[in-house]
């Protein structure tokens, strides 16, 4: 039977046959809202089932659930559920860190300035959002840790170069290269419930403090 013939043929039964019609439609619209769910939107639901209850939670089948999605539609982007932990420690590094390291107003200018503005910028952001789920996940897994290594030095190298462009040195830089990176680590987790106001005016004493020569 030839092509024509073929789709003339499928066209007839649909035609004549309106339950199958609309399952065939039925169909096509579930595919068309799979589709919809884009790689970043299963990463972030993934991080998010992550940091309520560990790796083991960041199951494709819960995934799908919190997205309201057949998990069928996880295929569409990922190979199987290690492909998808890979890719979510990458979209980690990114959203999560290099969306600051990798900025070029962060590499020019007043860096006294620029420290002001990452600081918020980390605040406003809650970029250590996942950071300690991330961390109890690395103690098991060697490329979850690897990852983790990744972050620790681009955090640290790219805070030390704020430091050093103001003009400190030795173990000067050091300590205010950790003071800064380890009190935006744990600033989230410990005090999530200060007011903006509060954090607002502490991070401009924090950073006076840090910063004055």
């Amino acid at each position: 039977m030839s092509v024509l013939g073929t789709f003339s043929y499928a066209n007839a039964i649909l035609f004549l046959s309106p339950n199958i019609n609309t399952e065939y439609n039925t169909d096509m619209e579930n595919e068309k809202k799979r589709k919809r769910v884009s790689k970043d939107q299963w990463l972030s639901a993934a991080l998010d089932m992550l940091e309520t209850g560990g790796v083991n939670n960041a199951r494709v089948e819960r995934i799908a659930a919190k997205l309201s999605i057949s998990k069928s539609g996880f295929y569409w982007h990922f190979k199987d559920r290690r492909d998808l932990l890979n890719y979510l420690l990458e979209y980690w590094v990114h959203e999560y860190t290099e969306v600051v390291s990798n900025n070029p107003q962060f590499h020019r200018g007043d860096p006294k300035k620029r420290l002001e503005v990452i600081s918020k910028m980390i605040e406003d952001h809650d970029l250590s959002k996942y950071d300690l789920a991330i961390f109890a996940w690395a103690k098991h897994d060697p490329v979850a840790e690897s990852f983790v290594k990744k972050v620790i030095k681009i955090r640290h190298d790219f805070i030390r170069m704020q430091f050093s462009d103001i003009g400190f040195e030795g173990d000067e830089l050091e300590m205010r290269t950790l003071l800064f990176v380890a009190f935006h680590f744990g600033e989230s987790m410990m005090f999530r419930e200060m007011s903006s106001r509060k954090r607002n005016r502490l991070r401009k004493l924090r950073l006076n403090m840090l910063t004055k020569l």
